[in-house]
């Protein structure tokens, strides 16, 4: 998913500018798109175990994460000379991992 993502954003640079903000609920076509898109997200994170509000944390960090990387590239902002996909592919592996911990990790919240 992180690849489709990245890839997507790469190829449509002005249809990916236009995701980043949440839809007006009025625009019901609009807000149908994004809730198919978020679907496919939760059935992502379901994988790893995670709905609910678990699942719209870990939404929301995986999408800063990507937004961040993608953003930074399309702005020429990864200037060192080490291969830009090898660190892509180092970032989608860590949030791997903390997706992999996060429901045991929220466990040490007292607040939940």
């Amino acid at each position: 998913m992180a690849h489709a993502y990245r890839h997507y954003a790469q190829a449509h640079p002005g249809r990916y500018a236009a995701t980043v903000r949440a839809p007006d609920p009025a625009d019901r076509e609009l807000t149908a798109r994004a809730q198919a898109l978020l679907d496919t997200v939760y059935s992502v994170l379901a994988g790893y175990g995670l709905a609910g509000a678990d699942a719209v944390d870990a939404t929301r960090a995986l999408r800063a994460a990507l937004h961040g990387f993608v953003t930074l590239q399309a702005a020429g902002g990864f200037g060192m000379p080490q291969d830009v996909d090898r660190s892509f592919t180092r970032m989608i592996e860590a949030l791997d991992a903390a997706l992999r911990q996060w429901k045991q990790a929220g466990r040490k919240d007292p607040t939940r």
